[in-house]
């Protein structure tokens, strides 16, 4: 399989939930392996604000007209700036 095919896949959970799509793919050129599948238009419900996340290779159970995960976090947020907690802690 070309590692192109992986663009544009709709990507699920193992329970059949919908996660995002495949927008590129990141090559370990060292290991000579996929490395990271970089998803967009995610689930906002699995991702904060729907935003672009990679994804670990390792992750990937199955590839065919879709790609399944074995494991998806069950909620994905983008870390916050100190000053940001501190703000909310007063």
């Amino acid at each position: 399989m070309e590692v192109t095919s992986f663009v544009n896949l709709p990507v699920y959970t193992n329970r059949g939930k919908y996660v995002g799509e495949v927008r590129n793919v990141l090559i370990d050129i060292d290991e000579k392996r996929v490395d990271k599948l970089i998803l967009t238009s995610t689930n906002k419900e699995l991702v904060e604000n729907g935003m672009d996340v990679g994804v670990p290779y390792r992750w990937v159970s199955a590839v065919g007209d879709i790609i399944i995960l074995s494991y998806f976090p069950e909620h994905v947020e983008m870390p916050r700036e100190e000053k940001e907690v501190e703000e909310e802690e007063e």
